[in-house]
């Protein structure tokens, strides 16, 4: 379906993508949260105790931490250093959805859906904003993949590596990869009729292999909170670490409760779709209406030439996760490998029964598309923020030289969307990490005061914040996390600085407090862009300051 030559050059185009992306300056909140909760283990060298600011958390496990933690360990703290476990879990999710596509159907589903995950935006993004999802989504789809090898061999290894997967998956997040991964592995189940394999021996080592792979996240937890009743965690004491993960921790999502309620619209995730799955969104719309007929048409009846993961996971998952009362644009994440195999399987279908006028219809949906990510790029570059090299000129110029070639080229139209899409993608995010993100990031104050804390030679251990407002950004490239002190003690206090906002300058001057030096630098919260803002002609009535003095 697509040529060796063809598949390589656009993998290899993907990885210098993903690999770009290393080096972009960690956003806040969450990705320099995780960064500097990671870097507090290794400067305390203690790798059982999670800290938030201030604040024993409980709330996502340790893994993710620890692999980002390892990573410092061996390269150092830097936020290419913290982005690399993320980026690694999205290459095993990748070469996972090659083998899962494989496996369901053939080897150009396999490579297809490889590609359609790794430049899905939301996947893209999880490499340059790195949370735990990207952890989770990696080893989730790998288990899926072992463990439905497991289903149709009946292999040892393969239940093995499966629950291992599943291990790390529910030792990065909690219980929603077991769900993920049990929904999707039933749906297999049901459809092929293969209850049989449940009744094994081996099952009984995979459940092994899983405890094993569990058992250092809960004895932190045990550790850390149920050796300790007395701690009070968000407003409760007696909380058990165990307890919270096994049960109460997805529970929370799904009512708000513990950490809040951001929206309870049910159609928030439908929406989402739209922009998380571009530039492949239209395809898997269509992928999806015409499978779920397909299976309706024949009631369910098992066709050797289907499978109802992919369709049945999507559909009971969607569903579940849209009642939650706490919802992000991330939490679809860890479906994206099952919606990159349905698309990928549906255009090789189109391909292979030669259904040219529905090929030429995606074909032109994909042009569409690719014309709106060109306009959107031009808008970035030349308006939102222009170009200062030269160089980016250049850059630009042959990205788009060599879409043109493609576009012009006369080829199969199947051939034209794999690598139209994946240019769609690759233009947009190299735009992205190459010059958007770098120019919004200076926009960022926790990261652009510690440049001017560098260059200063400020001594990381005489800052101080006033309030407990988090400063991750600023904790993580001091790499000394900002220190609180009261009003009271600054009285005694001379020559140190304050790191504060407007609101918390105003404080200090009404309170008596007067100084000659000071920073300033421009704030933004760059994760929740405004028109007004990406506007230059307004941006200024949107940033706000913030200030490092040194009081007298």
């Amino acid at each position: 379906m697509i040529s060796s030559t063809r598949y390589w050059f656009l993998l290899a185009l993907i990885v210098l993508l993903y690999i770009a992306g290393l080096f972009v300056t960690l956003f806040e909140n969450d990705s320099a949260q995780f960064a500097v909760m990671a870097m507090r283990m290794v400067q305390e060298n203690d790798f059982f105790t999670l800290i938030k600011g201030t604040e024993e958390y409980l709330d996502k496990p340790h893994m993710h931490y620890w692999l980002a933690a390892f990573s410092y360990k061996l390269f150092g703290i830097h936020d290419w250093a913290y982005r690399i476990p993320g980026v690694l879990a999205i290459f095993l999710g990748a070469y996972s959805c090659y083998g899962l596509g494989r496996l369901l159907y053939n080897k150009d589903v396999g490579r297809f859906s490889a590609l359609i995950f790794l430049t899905a935006q939301t996947i893209v993004l999880s490499g340059i904003d790195v949370r735990t999802d990207a952890v989770l989504t990696g080893f989730s789809v790998f288990a899926i993949w072992q463990l439905a090898l497991f289903v149709e061999k009946d292999k040892l290894l393969h239940i093995l590596l499966g629950a291992f997967g599943a291990g790390m998956a529910f030792s990065t997040k909690g219980q929603i990869a077991l769900v993920v991964i049990g929904v999707s592995l039933i749906c297999h189940l049901s459809y092929t009729k293969k209850w049989h394999r449940l009744i094994s021996w081996k099952l009984l080592l995979a459940i092994l292999v899983f405890g094993l792979t569990i058992a250092p996240m809960l004895y932190a937890y045990y550790l850390q909170f149920d050796l300790h009743p007395e701690k009070v965690i968000r407003g409760r004491n007696g909380r058990s670490g165990i307890f919270f993960i096994f049960w109460e921790q997805s529970f929370e999502r799904m009512s708000g409760a513990g950490v809040g309620k951001n929206s309870n619209d049910f159609f928030f995730f439908f929406h989402t779709f739209l922009w998380v799955f571009l530039p492949w969104t239209v395809l898997a719309l269509i992928a999806y209406w015409c499978r779920v007929r397909e299976f309706w048409k024949t009631n369910f009846a098992f066709n050797p030439k289907l499978e109802f993961m992919t369709v049945g996971g999507i559909s009971i998952l969607f569903l579940l996760i849209s009642f939650a009362q706490f919802k992000l644009p991330h939490y679809m994440n860890i479906l994206i490998p099952l919606y990159a195999i349905l698309s990928a399987s549906y255009l090789h279908d189109l391909y292979k029964n030669s259904k040219r006028k529905m090929i030429k219809i995606l074909l032109g949906i994909q042009y569409f598309i690719l014309s709106i990510v060109f306009i959107g790029v031009l808008l970035l570059c030349f308006h939102v923020f222009k170009f200062e090299k030269g160089f980016y000129y250049v850059l630009l110029i042959a990205c788009l030289g060599i879409i043109t070639y493609f576009c012009l080229k006369r080829e199969a139209y199947y051939m034209r969307i794999i690598t139209l899409s994946v240019c769609s993608s690759l233009l947009l995010n190299a735009v992205l990490n190459l010059h958007f993100y770098p120019r919004l990031l200076a926009y960022q104050g926790g990261s652009n005061m510690a440049e001017r804390v560098k260059e200063l030679d400020i001594p990381h251990d005489d800052i101080y914040k006033i309030t407990t407002r988090h400063t991750w950004a600023l904790d993580f490239y001091n790499q000394y996390p900002v220190k609180i002190i009261s009003l009271p003690e600054l009285e005694n206090k001379t020559g140190i600085w304050i790191y504060a906002d407007d609101m918390e300058l105003e404080t200090l001057l009404n309170s008596g407090f007067h100084w000659h030096e000071q920073i300033t630098v421009d704030q933004f919260r760059i994760t929740r862009l405004q028109l007004k803002f990406l506007n230059p002609h307004t941006r200024e009535k949107k940033l706000n300051k913030m200030h490092l003095v040194q009081l007298d």
